[in-house]
């Protein structure tokens, strides 16, 4: 077989291979609430505290946070901020409680340097909030994903490209000058979100279409998981009880939990002492470290309907067919 042969063979199963991909099961996914307000529209990151969820919207709107009970996925408080964020993406919760709002949006890779703010969660009207500067060390790049450890403060970025990288901010941020991040490594492509689990020692990362769980430090990938339908999902959240959320762009659009596998949840119970290695992180009433419970197992599997395998192969087919008659001797 020539090599061209080869190349024609490989491009003939991909397809196929990206529509048995879509039709595999989806795990199970319970509504727990529908955003309410009208005026969030593009919920593009997320964080979950004390029984209430705060979002933001994408790009174009002004500064502020929304903070929804649950209950009934009402608006019960609205966090503003003076000025005009370029492209706000992400939110990440920090050990205090205050939230940290990212504005590390750059779809052209042009910015000099992205923003986050401290704000205080769930505190309604305008605030003057920290800012601070950051700057990458290879040069701009678009991201939608913003982590903080939730034992160290450690303030992670996630580049949102078909090589995914992660870069660590200064342990300390400081106000008064940019702040230089360091790149620590490959992570998962187009990731839009991120969070931390609760005892520190992992964390997941989002795309459109699956979630990627890693250890912390090593980035040591645990496992991937397909996540529902959705718009355009670009929110993901863990609690305290180490439950998983994830959010979604468009006009009441729906809050979902999900419930990871058992194989999941066995292969992220910490190997070493939760926290940032001194042994301290959140526990239970009795001590023990906090992980996820198993009420995350999965009532059912949504099934995924058979006709995206058939398309893919399809237009497969044809793609193979323009090739071979663009590539035939003339």
């Amino acid at each position: 077989m020539s090599r061209l042969e080869k190349v024609l063979a490989a491009l003939a199963v991909l397809p196929f291979g990206l529509g048995f991909t879509a039709s595999e099961s989806r795990p199970g996914a319970e509504v727990v609430f529908s955003f309410a307000d009208p005026e969030i529209v593009e919920s593009s990151g997320l964080a979950v505290q004390n029984g209430l969820f705060a979002t933001v919207n994408d790009s174009g709107d002004v500064g502020r946070v929304f903070t929804v009970d649950p209950a009934d996925g009402s608006t019960v408080a609205v966090t503003s901020w003076d000025g005009e964020p370029e492209d706000v993406e992400a939110m990440s919760l920090l050990p205090g409680g205050d939230v940290l709002v990212g504005d590390i949006g750059d779809n052209l890779a042009q910015r000099d340097s992205v923003e986050v703010l401290r704000m205080p969660f769930g505190e309604d009207g305008s605030v003057d909030p920290a800012t601070y500067e950051l700057t990458y060390p290879d040069g701009p790049h678009d991201a939608e994903a913003l982590l903080v450890h939730p034992g160290t403060g450690q303030v992670l970025v996630v580049a949102k490209e078909f090589i995914g990288r992660i870069y660590a901010a200064p342990k300390r941020l400081d106000p008064d000058r940019p702040n230089r991040m360091r790149l620590l490594g490959e992570v998962r492509p187009i990731a839009t979100d991120g969070a931390f689990l609760p005892d520190g020692e992992a964390f997941v990362l989002r795309g459109y279409d699956t979630a990627t769980f890693y250890r912390w430090p090593s980035l040591e990938e645990v496992g991937e998981i397909p996540l529902p339908d959705q718009e355009q999902g670009e929110g993901i959240a863990v609690d305290r009880d180490g439950a998983v959320f994830v959010s979604s762009e468009g006009q009441h659009s729906e809050v979902l939990r999900i419930a990871l596998p058992r194989w999941l949840r066995s292969a992220l119970e910490p190997k070493d002492p939760p926290g940032d290695g001194s042994g301290e992180g959140p526990t239970t009433d009795d001590g023990d470290p906090v992980t996820a419970t198993d009420r995350d197992e999965p009532a059912e599997e949504i099934e995924r309907p058979f006709w995206p395998w058939a398309v893919g192969g399809i237009v497969g087919v044809v793609v193979i067919l323009v090739l071979v008659r663009a590539l035939r001797p003339r």
